[in-house]
């Protein structure tokens, strides 16, 4: 063995070891926060938000970024601190989702024209949610399972793979069926065979991971934003819902369903999916504006924040 292939072996022995004792960190962490009284989780995660902001990292700083795009006459400062404790918040929540009373999952939570999602899995099209990643849209799944919707969902792989397993498992276990963004076949013509059959997919779509994004004009500057909700919508001709998630002042959840979104059938696919996707976009748009600590978007998503390099080669693959 060469010395270059040796200290490799040592560093990849070094970075399995240092994922797993992340993996084996984060289990023994989500076990304590299910054990702990609610009230103390909640002092202890606003803890965290408030130390996490008060050293204004890079994500931080990206996030306060983004505020001043959606809330330019706010005191930025102050709502990126909103917005760490409602990310924390998430991340608690999201914890204790396994020990939290189904009939409060469902009463807490407080829905805007449900009906046009209703409506729309009766009529046994198919039906997509695209959300932001605002509020607790784990939560909101697992509303959606209590009250009778099943449902399918894609992940991004995380490191270590062991937290990705858990996170699988977690959402599994609820009833949901996951999968995975990358390394799992064609999950395109997946999703596509599931609504088809009437399913219901609830898909994240304000932060495009793919190189296969549509521009889109967002609060009045360029972004890119995933294409895939608007075609599967246009590829299976399901229901293509925005869907909108906040935390609301009583301390539940707040959901507002929009009409389903449409384009001319006469434009042609590309042209249409671009049409939908702007919409979905301009829906997000309105309810970020009305609750702007609640969306955790902590990495770039306007053009302009991109990096260069990364944003040519997307071109150019798009191309």
């Amino acid at each position: 063995m060469s010395e270059r292939a040796g200290v490799g072996g040592v560093r990849s022995s070094a970075s399995r070891a240092l994922e797993s004792a992340k993996g084996a960190g984060f289990a023994a962490g989500w076990a304590l926060v299910k054990a702990l009284p609610e009230w103390v989780g909640r002092v202890v995660f606003a803890t965290v938000a408030d130390v996490a902001w008060r050293r204004h990292g890079a994500g931080v700083r990206q996030l306060e970024a983004n505020l001043r795009r959606v809330a330019p006459f706010a005191d930025h400062r102050a709502l990126s601190r909103r917005a760490m404790r409602s990310y924390l918040r998430y991340w608690l929540e999201v914890f204790r989702l396994p020990v939290l009373a189904p009939e409060r999952i469902v009463a807490d939570m407080h829905m805007i024209d449900e009906h046009y999602l209703r409506d729309a899995v009766a009529a046994g099209r198919g039906a997509i949610c695209a959300l932001p990643h605002s509020g607790n849209w784990d939560h909101a799944g697992a509303w959606a399972m209590h009250t009778g919707l099943g449902l399918t969902t894609v992940a991004e792989r995380l490191k270590p793979e062991s937290l990705f397993d858990r996170f699988v498992a977690f959402r599994t276990s609820m009833g949901m069926e996951v999968l995975a963004l990358s390394g799992g076949g064609d999950v395109f013509l997946t999703l596509a065979r599931r609504l088809r059959a009437g399913g219901l997919l609830c898909l994240l779509a304000d932060r495009d991971l793919t190189a296969g994004g549509v521009e889109v004009s967002f609060f009045g500057e360029p972004a890119r934003m995933p294409a895939g909700p608007a075609a599967l919508a246009v590829a299976t001709g399901a229901a293509l819902l925005p869907t909108t998630l906040w935390y609301d002042e009583q301390g539940g959840w707040g959901c507002r369903i929009y009409p389903p979104v449409r384009a001319p059938d006469e434009v042609d696919r590309r042209t249409r999916v671009s049409m939908m996707t702007q919409a979905v976009a301009d829906a997000f748009a309105e309810s970020i504006a009305a609750h702007p600590a609640d969306w955790h978007m902590l990495q770039p998503l306007w053009t302009a924040d991109l990096d260069p390099v990364r944003l040519s080669a997307t071109a150019r693959r798009a191309a």
